[in-house]
């Protein structure tokens, strides 16, 4: 279970995410859950900036949109990042993603959440 955010950092990875829910699920009621959704969310942001430097072509779109809309889910789920997962995925994807529109959407969702008021980031 510990490696197991390494190994959903790499692009595409579909078969880890499916483990990666069924922990989830198994410790919905747990105080872990939390934890493990931050690592998540990190392994998630990690996830899309190397898909985005080594994909610059926008060839895994599917994939880049389910990771998106997971990344969006945790998102509203964890409610903070760490600063550097964050940095790191807004220059990646602005860089490579400006023109799309999932990309566009999602992040203008999470700097509406993350940048409110009693955000960690906002401060």
């Amino acid at each position: 279970m510990d490696q197991l955010p390494a190994a959903l950092e790499r692009a595409g990875n579909e078969e880890s995410w499916a483990v990666a829910d069924a922990i989830s699920r198994v410790l919905k009621n747990s105080d872990e859950l939390h934890s493990w959704r931050r690592r998540l969310l990190s392994a998630c942001m990690k996830g899309l900036v190397a898909m985005y430097s080594s994909s610059k072509d926008e060839s895994k779109q599917e994939v880049e949109r389910s990771m998106l809309l997971r990344l969006e889910e945790l998102l509203y789920v964890v409610e903070e990042v760490d600063p550097n997962d964050w940095c790191s995925l807004v220059k990646t994807g602005l860089k490579y993603r400006y023109r799309d529109e999932t990309f566009l959407k999602v992040l203008n969702a999470a700097v509406q959440l993350l940048y409110k008021k009693e955000s960690s980031l906002s401060q």
